[in-house]
């Protein structure tokens, strides 16, 4: 019996796996990136290619195949698939940044030529499109009215629809509402500018008015606010609802001191959202508001300039000088919707709930 019993040998034991498998350096994704560019400038350099967008995919399609290679040959193929994805995700942020770094930069760089005092306090009264001087202040009141009047009239409404759909409805209105929303998502901007002009100005008889632009601008306006806001009322949990109820605060007394502020930083970042959309529209502008050269600060009477239709005029003059100044506005377009962040952002945060003690 003992000797039925046969020891394995040592030479065919099976071997020990170690506890710790091997791991790349923290900075092997810099070197391969860095690497990847190098060869991805050296083949298109080669291949002869002219566009820089060429030599980029190329240094991108390098890196992520690299990276894979090198991975699966330290780390294996399950954390190969890992850092793969990983750098998908980089290239794609990469691929989304450097077209706007670029934007930024040539909008800057050129529009700042112009930017100064008299630029931004003088109108085009009395300069010739192909003349240098003059500036963009009309355009600039012309944009600050209409966008105010298109959120004045657009975010309540929207703010009270998205109130409605998240804690009211639930009926076969509230299904029309949202269907409502989601066409009106799509609208073109031209749609909604014919829209206004067929109704207000050819109907009712009204003449062309920063007011009318700003109607369609609302128009646009609407579904963004009520969608975004929707979603950050969803987000609001449940138990903060019921504990307000469970107090025996009403309902709409809970949705305005509960609901509302819990989501207001959310809110608030969709209306600007919305703003943004609606602040670089021009054809609305175009069939309503006509724009002029003076300065107008009446929007409901007479025609108004604006930022984007400056900039298409100027542009399309074609000379040095209303080249110069559609840049200059375009600046002035991008900073204006960065402030209106900024402040929306310290309003948000100064009219959040505070947490802890």
């Amino acid at each position: 019996m003992s000797h039925a019993i046969q020891e394995r040998p040592v030479s065919q034991a099976r071997p020990r796996r170690p506890l710790s498998s091997a791991h790349l350096p923290r900075w092997t994704p810099a070197a391969i990136a860095v690497g990847s560019i190098a060869a991805g400038c050296g083949i298109g350099l080669a291949a002869g290619w002219h566009s820089k967008v060429q030599w980029g995919l190329a240094s991108a399609l390098l890196f992520v195949l690299a990276t894979y290679a090198i991975t699966t040959k330290v780390e294996g193929s399950r954390q190969a698939k890992d850092r793969v994805a990983t750098s998908l995700v980089w290239v794609c942020f990469v691929l989304a940044v450097v077209p706007l770094l670029s934007l930024a930069w040539v909008t800057i760089s050129k529009g700042i030529e112009v930017l100064d005092g008299y630029f931004l306090s003088h109108s085009m009264n009395g300069v010739l499109d192909a003349e240098a001087g003059g500036g963009v202040y009309h355009a600039l009141l012309g944009t600050i009215e209409q966008v105010g009047i298109a959120t004045l009239i657009a975010a309540p409404i929207g703010l009270l629809t998205a109130v409605y759909l998240v804690e009211y409805g639930g009926g076969k209105l509230a299904q029309a509402v949202t269907f409502f929303v989601d066409v009106m998502t799509g609208i073109p901007s031209i749609v909604a500018g014919l829209f206004i002009l067929a109704t207000w100005n050819l109907m009712l008889g009204f003449g062309p008015s920063g007011f009318a632009g700003a109607m369609a601008l609302a128009i646009l306006m609407m579904p963004v606010v009520v969608r975004s806001t929707e979603e950050m009322l969803k987000l609001v949990p449940n138990e903060l609802r019921e504990a307000s109820l469970a107090l025996g605060v009403p309902k709409w007394r809970t949705i305005l001191k509960v609901v509302l502020p819990t989501a207001i930083g959310g809110i608030t970042t969709g209306v600007m959202l919305a703003v943004a959309r609606i602040t670089g529209e021009t054809a609305p502008v175009l069939l309503l508001v006509f724009g002029t050269k003076l300065i107008n600060p009446n929007p409901f009477e007479g025609a108004q300039s604006s930022l984007p239709l400056y900039v298409y005029e100027q542009y399309a003059v074609g000379t040095d000088a209303a080249v110069a100044r559609a840049w200059g506005a375009a600046l002035v377009l991008i900073a204006f919707v960065m402030i209106l962040n900024l402040v929306a952002r310290g309003i948000a945060r100064w009219k959040a709930p505070k947490t802890g003690r």
